[in-house]
C-alpha cells in the first residue's frame, strides 16, 4: 500500500490550480491502483490497461466528483486525451489491450498515451455505452470474484456483460483489440427557412486501421445569444457504421454551432460542418461549458496537426478566445500547443511574427487581472515566447515585474532558461542561480539552461553528457537532451542533426530502456524540418541493431516531421 510521491509535488513556488489538480489526480490515480493492480492483478502484460487505464479513469473521475477540481474532465480532455490522440496516430500505435505481449521489455514500451489516456477514454465511453450503474456493478463483481488474485480482459468482460445484460465481445474487439482512432464529421443541410433539412454523422477510419467503432456521443446545439453561446439542446446519439442519420433534428431551427462529441464522451477526431467551423472564432469565447470549449480546441489543433488548417488560424483563435478564458488548463495547454506548432511548422519571419502574436496574447492576459492561476500561466507563456532579453533581465532584477507576479525560484529559472536560449545568459549567471538554489529542480534547470545556450562549447558539452556520460542522473540527462535543439540556433546545432542519427544507437545501448527512449525523444532534431532529416531517419531505421526504445522514438518523431513538412507546405 505504499505510494511514494516525488518531490516536485511538494510545491516550493507559486503554482496554478491546474498543477494542484494534477497533484490531486496523481494521488487519486495511485490510490486507485490499490484496487486496479493490487487487489486484482493482471495475469500478464497484455492486460496492462487493466492497471493503468482504470487508474487513469478513476483518478480523474474521483477528482472531478470528490474534490474542488470539478472540471477535471476538461483538463483530461485538453491534456491527457491530447497525449492519447497523438500516440494513437503515430506509427507505433497499438491496441489498448494487445492480443499478445512477449515479455516485460516489450510491455515497458506500452506505458504510453494509449495504455493511460486512450484506455481511460475508452472506459468513459463504455460507461456511456452501458450506463453508469451497470458499469459500477460489473466492476464490483469483478473485484469480488478475483480479489487477491489475477484476472484477464475476458474476466472483466464477463462481469460487465452480466451486469449490463449486453454482449460486449464485439464492442471490446473494436475498442480494445484494434488500434488507431476514427474521425467523426457532421454533414448538415439547411433549408431556405433556416431549419435543418438533413443532419448526419460520417465516420471514417485510416486505411491502415479500417475499423469503424460504435460511439455514443452527445450532439450539442448552441445558439449565439445576447447571453453568450447558449446550449439549446443536447441529444445523445449512437454512431454506428459509416453514416448515421439524425432524423430527430430535421425541421429544427439550425444552431449557430452544432458540436459533435459534446460532453467529450468518446475517443475520436471531430470535424465540424463548414457553418459551425466558421462560427467558432465568434462563439468559442462565449461558450459557457469548459468541456465544450476543450472539444473545440482539440478539434482545431488536430486539424492544424493534420495540415487541414494553417497554424495561423490557431493563433487567430488564441487571440480571440484566450483573453476571456476562465479555465487555467485550457490557457496553459493551448499556449504550449500553439507555441510548439508555431516553432515546428513555421520558419523565418513567419515564425517570428506568430510567436510575437502569442507573446502579445500572454501580455494581454497578464495585464487583465484574470486571477492568480491564469496570470501565472500567462506569465510563463510570456517568458517562453518573448525575445526581449532586456525585459527578461529586468524581471530578474525586480524591475518591471507585472502586478500580481512574484519572481520566485521557479519563475527565475524559467527566465534564466529563456535568456540562455536567446544568448543572454552566460555560465556565470547560471552558476549564480544554481548557487542560490541547490535543489534537485535547480540542478535540472541549470543543466537545461547550459544546454540551451547558442554556443559551440555549450552544445559540445551537452552532447557529451547525452552520448558519453553514463554516470549522470537520468533527470539531468533528460534536461540536457530537451534543450540541445532550439529554433533559430541552426548555426550551432546543424552538426548535431547528423550526429544524432550516427551516435544515438551506441548511446542508447548504454542506458536503461526507458531512459534511452526518453532521451532520444527529447534530443530529436525536431526543428530541422527538412527532407534531409527524414533521409537520415530512414537510414537509421534501416539498421538491425537498434534498441526497441530508440527505434520507436525515431519512427514516431520522423512521422511528426512528415506532418511538419506537410504543414509548412500548407
Amino acid at each position: 500500500g505504499l505510494v511514494t510521491i516525488r518531490d516536485d509535488y511538494v510545491f516550493r513556488s507559486a503554482v496554478t490550480d491546474a498543477e494542484r489538480e494534477l497533484r490531486a489526480t496523481t494521488i487519486a490515480h495511485e490510490m486507485a491502483h490499490m484496487w486496479f493492480g493490487d487487489l486484482v492483478t493482471m495475469r500478464w502484460w497484455d492486460d496492462l490497461w487493466l492497471n493503468e487505464s482504470f487508474a487513469e479513469y478513476m483518478g480523474t473521475r474521483v477528482t472531478a466528483e470528490a474534490t474542488r477540481f470539478r472540471t477535471a474532465w476538461t483538463t483530461f480532455g485538453m491534456r491527457r486525451k491530447g497525449w492519447g490522440y497523438n500516440a494513437d496516430q503515430r506509427p507505433s500505435t497499438h491496441p489498448v489491450a494487445p492480443a499478445a505481449v512477449s515479455d516485460a521489455a516489450e510491455a515497458l514500451t506500452n506505458f504510453d498515451g494509449i495504455s493511460y489516456a486512450k484506455g481511460a477514454s475508452v472506459l468513459r465511453q463504455l460507461t456511456a455505452w452501458v450506463g453508469d450503474a451497470a458499469f459500477l456493478s460489473g466492476v464490483r463483481a469483478h473485484f469480488a470474484g478475483h480479489a487477491y488474485g489475477n484476472a484477464t480482459l475476458a474476466d472483466l468482460l464477463s462481469a460487465l456483460s452480466s451486469a449490463s445484460g449486453r454482449d460486449l465481445s464485439g464492442w471490446a474487439h473494436d475498442w480494445l483489440r484494434t488500434a488507431q482512432l476514427n474521425r467523426l464529421r457532421s454533414e448538415v443541410t439547411v433549408d431556405d427557412a433556416g431549419s435543418y433539412a438533413d443532419v448526419a454523422i460520417a465516420q471514417t477510419a485510416p486505411a491502415s486501421h479500417p475499423t469503424l467503432r460504435p460511439h455514443r456521443i452527445g450532439v450539442g446545439l448552441y445558439d449565439d445569444t445576447a447571453d453568450g453561446a447558449v446550449l439549446r439542446e443536447r441529444v445523445e446519439v449512437d454512431v454506428l457504421g459509416a453514416h448515421t442519420a439524425l432524423p430527430g433534428l430535421t425541421g429544427m431551427r439550425a444552431a449557430h454551432l452544432l458540436l459533435l462529441n459534446d460532453g467529450d464522451l468518446t475517443f475520436a477526431k471531430v470535424r465540424l460542418d463548414p457553418a459551425s467551423a466558421a462560427a467558432v472564432p465568434r462563439l468559442l469565447p462565449r461558450l459557457g461549458d469548459p468541456l465544450a470549449r476543450a472539444v473545440v480546441w482539440t478539434a482545431t489543433t488536430d486539424a492544424v496537426r493534420d495540415a487541414e488548417l494553417p497554424v495561423t488560424v490557431l493563433v487567430d483563435l488564441m487571440a480571440a478566445a484566450l483573453p476571456g478564458e476562465s479555465e487555467v488548463a485550457i490557457v496553459t495547454d493551448t499556449l504550449a500547443t500553439g507555441r510548439n506548432l508555431v516553432e515546428r511548422y513555421l520558419a523565418g519571419d513567419a515564425r517570428r511574427i506568430e510567436r510575437a502574436r502569442i507573446a502579445g496574447v500572454c501580455d494581454t492576459l497578464v495585464a487583465a487581472d484574470p486571477g492568480p492561476s491564469i496570470r501565472l500561466a500567462a506569465m510563463r507563456g510570456l517568458v517562453a515566447t518573448t525575445v526581449d532579453a532586456a525585459r527578461l533581465r529586468g524581471w530578474l532584477a525586480g524591475d518591471g515585474v507585472p502586478t500580481g507576479i512574484r519572481v520566485d525560484a521557479d519563475l527565475r529559472w524559467r527566465i534564466v532558461y529563456r535568456l540562455a536560449i536567446l544568448g543572454g545568459a552566460d555560465e556565470e549567471l547560471i552558476d549564480a542561480e544554481l548557487a542560490a538554489d541547490r535543489s534537485a529542480l535547480g540542478e535540472e534547470w541549470a543543466a537545461r539552461s547550459r544546454s540551451a545556450r547558442p554556443d559551440i562549447a555549450a552544445k559540445r558539452r551537452a552532447w557529451q553528457i547525452l552520448t558519453e556520460d553514463f554516470a549522470a542522473s537520468n533527470r539531468l540527462v533528460e534536461a540536457t537532451a530537451e534543450a540541445i535543439f532550439q529554433p533559430e540556433q541552426d548555426p550551432v546545432t546543424d552538426p548535431y542533426v547528423e550526429r544524432f542519427f550516427a551516435e544515438m544507437p551506441e548511446a542508447a545501448r548504454n542506458r536503461t530502456a526507458w531512459t534511452a527512449e526518453r532521451a532520444a525523444e527529447l534530443a530529436y532534431p525536431r526543428f530541422a524540418v527538412a527532407a534531409r532529416t527524414r533521409e537520415l531517419a530512414a537510414g537509421l531505421l534501416a539498421r538491425d541493431d537498434l534498441v526497441p526504445g530508440l527505434r520507436r522514438a525515431v519512427t514516431d518523431l520522423d512521422d511528426d516531421l512528415r506532418l511538419a513538412l506537410a504543414a509548412s507546405g500548407r
